[in-house]
């Protein structure tokens, strides 16, 4: 297995988004928490009501039954807590059979008050046979609770080694499920929109010393035409410490089926390799090790509190900073109350997996490589389960918001937060809009970094065309993107087909 693999995978598994800038899909899923939380006033109201039936208009009468109504009061609230989620409470309780009967007309998406969907609960408390029914029923895997984690991250703190590979493998047939629920949406947008070429620019920094020695730049040029994209780029994979460079096409034919839509042409070595969603038994066990062998991340870029305000320029005089980017003319803005907030948790590995660990990031921070390591992930066993949990499930359901009782093996989490300070430049004369660029990056996510510059373009922005913006891709890096160039045009069809003397190479990038 190839280092870069090893590393990307380490990656990939994070549940690396915010709330703020989900996933379609996780969306849909974290609708009904969105739903509950705002509801909880009209919950409220509604318990009060049922208690003004039953006041009287005497003063002493309310004297009188104000502790009997406060019983019922609190009584009531843990009914109708308990009530709205039942499918959460059977499992927690462990009851399969009534999981059985509920499981068809239920909503089993739905988030209860502290974020968890009953796969969240099905997992921590390890509970195997819930687990299995929700996950037959399609239940969401990547969707994560109030603390960021996902039932895969849960998963691998509980260390049942059958579970992780249950949720990884479910994780990923609903991601090419969603891919493909996309493409007729997206092929259509594609359609509408005009045959262009756009080139940009990428630079990476970091405050890290030594990282910032070994960064990559990179100049990324787009085709579009008809229902085809051609990306050609010189950064083949790129992740926070280590960068794989190369001379590199891909290529998205819309007309063609979905298994042979995607190609990458490596273009020194002369092979192609088509983008595979279905991975071997083997890869999928590999993955399952390394991520029982690696720290559990969630990072999340917080934007609560984001606002845009003009940058300034002028030492005497100061005035809004108005400037061209390549042909653009732009304002620039300041982005302010970006929070990149990341979790670490460990609880799963031995001391051995944590020195191991620390001695390959250094040998990565220093420019060497998996393989120099000798680091091949041994076949991980499943780890002795957490002691059962004692927390009744009314203790769980009436916890306050943030204040959920921990279930499962005993946390050792880091939590750290950066500030991230960016600038924006938006101008109002570029041709493409956003909702066009959203299209055309959709097509070309299996590039981590192009993925980041979505969720980032998603944000409520100034008006006008981000021609220019900083973007945080990890926790230690960032990156500047510049859009140089864009012109309507038109191509020589042969740009976007495998030319005639490149040879398949299956294998020849692992990570897509």
């Amino acid at each position: 297995m190839t280092g870069e693999k090893i590393r990307s995978l380490r990656k990939d598994h994070r549940p690396s988004k915010d709330e703020d800038l989900l996933e379609p899909d996780e969306e849909a899923a974290t609708g009904t928490f969105t739903a509950s939380k705002t509801n909880n006033k009209s919950r409220a109201s509604k318990i009060f009501s049922n208690h003004k039936l039953i006041k009287s208009s005497s003063t002493q009468q309310q004297q009188q039954q104000h502790n009997q109504q406060s019983q019922v009061n609190a009584n009531t609230n843990t009914l109708s807590t308990s009530d709205d989620f039942p499918v959460h409470e059977c499992v927690f309780k462990g009851d399969v059979r009534r999981l059985s009967s509920l499981i068809r007309t239920q909503n089993i998406a739905q988030k209860d008050v502290h974020g968890n969907t009953p796969l969240h609960l099905a997992v921590m408390m390890g509970h195997k046979e819930c687990a299995h029914l929700l996950l037959a029923h399609n239940a969401p895997v990547k969707v994560k609770n109030a603390q960021g984690w996902s039932p895969l991250a849960e998963a691998i703190s509980y260390g049942d080694r059958q579970m992780i590979t249950a949720l990884l493998r479910k994780l990923k047939q609903q991601s090419r499920e969603t891919v493909e629920d996309k493409r007729p949406k997206l092929l259509k947008a594609l359609k509408e929109l005009g045959d262009f070429y756009l080139e940009l620019h990428w630079d990476f920094q970091s405050w890290v010393p030594l990282l910032s020695r070994i960064l990559p730049s990179d100049a990324c040029k787009i085709y579009k035409q008809g229902l085809n994209i051609r990306l050609d780029t010189t950064l083949i994979d790129f992740t926070d410490m280590k960068c794989q460079r190369g001379d590199l096409s891909f290529i998205f034919n819309g007309n063609a089926i979905p298994s042979e839509s995607f190609v990458v042409l490596d273009n020194e070595q002369k092979v192609y390799q088509r983008i595979h969603h279905e991975e071997s038994e083997m890869e999928t066990e590999e993955e399952v090790d390394i991520l029982m062998s690696s720290d559990v991340y969630s990072a999340t870029l917080s934007t609560k509190s984001i606002t845009f305000s003009r940058a300034q320029t002028g030492w005497l005089f100061r005035e809004d900073k108005t400037e061209r980017v390549g042909n653009f003319l732009a304002d620039f803005y300041s982005v302010n109350g970006l929070v990149l907030e990341s979790r670490k948790r460990r609880e799963h590995l031995s001391e051995e997996d944590i020195l191991r660990n620390k001695a390959i990031m250094e040998s990565l921070s220093k420019g060497g490589n998996l393989i120099e390591q000798n680091f091949e992930p041994a076949r991980r066993q499943s780890l002795t389960a957490p002691s059962p949990n004692t927390i009744s499930w009314v203790e769980y359901i009436t916890a306050d918001n943030g204040k959920a009782p921990h279930l499962g093996r005993e946390l050792v989490c880091k939590e750290s937060k950066k500030n991230f300070k960016a600038t924006i430049a938006m101008s109002q004369d570029f041709p493409l809009g956003i909702e066009s660029l959203l299209n055309v990056l959709e097509v070309i996510a299996p590039f981590k970094h192009f993925n980041k510059l979505r969720e980032f373009v998603q944000m409520k922005l100034p008006p006008g065309f981000p021609v220019k913006l900083d973007i945080p891709v990890f926790p230690t890096i960032t990156a500047t993107v510049t859009f140089q160039e864009f012109r309507y045009d038109e191509f020589d069809q042969s740009i976007f087909t495998i030319p005639n003397d490149y040879k398949e190479d299956p294998s020849r990038f692992p990570d897509l």
